[in-house]
């Protein structure tokens, strides 16, 4: 009688996790693959990030918001991530590096994957020339429709720094996309 008890315990926190959590998984990518910059890295940090929160989910409080909860756990992934690689760095010579197929570029951020197919190319290169504190603020706001409240607790920053860190990243893409609206036709107020 007790295992039918555990067993349907366990499939209704399945589905609840399922229910909440799962409908997050593109943009929890997106935003994975913006802090990590490649795709394995990518899959990796969001499949830690829904074991985490899987393992945890009897912590989370219903009727508040799963997808900013989901944020804050990868984001926390990521940097915890980040200090374990800083403290054990890996070396590879050129050699190395040539016998596997990479190349120096591969270690470094790649904003083309992450915002390819959503942005023009111009949109695309005023991103990614924005200071990245306004740019990870601008795409939690604009692109994953985080609150406020939301995007604060990610970045782990009070919300008047995320409202003003947001004014800044607009107004900054406003200035990099003048020309090619009034290029496109669109009067410049």
């Amino acid at each position: 009688m007790e295992t039918n008890i555990l067993s349907s315990e366990n499939e209704l926190r399945q589905r609840d996790f399922s229910y909440h959590a799962l409908p997050h998984i593109n943009s929890l990518y997106r935003f994975a693959l913006y802090m990590s910059g490649n795709e394995s890295d990518a899959q990796d940090l969001v499949q830690d990030t829904y074991l985490r929160a899987y393992r945890f989910f009897d912590k989370f409080e219903k009727g508040t918001d799963c997808k900013a909860w989901l944020f804050t756990i990868l984001r926390n992934t990521y940097i915890n991530k980040c200090r374990r690689e800083r403290r054990s760095p890996i070396t590879l010579s050129i050699t190395d590096m040539e016998e596997r197929g990479m190349e120096l570029s591969d270690r470094f951020h790649s904003e083309d994957e992450i915002t390819g197919d959503m942005f023009g190319d111009e949109v695309y290169e005023a991103v990614a020339g924005m200071p990245d504190i306004y740019r990870t603020v601008v795409l939690l706001a604009d692109v994953e429709e985080l609150s406020y409240k939301d995007i604060a607790s990610v970045i782990g920053h009070p919300i008047g720094t995320v409202m003003s860190r947001l004014y800044r990243g607009r107004r900054i893409l406003r200035q990099r996309l003048m020309s090619h609206a009034a290029q496109c036709g669109y009067a410049i107020a």
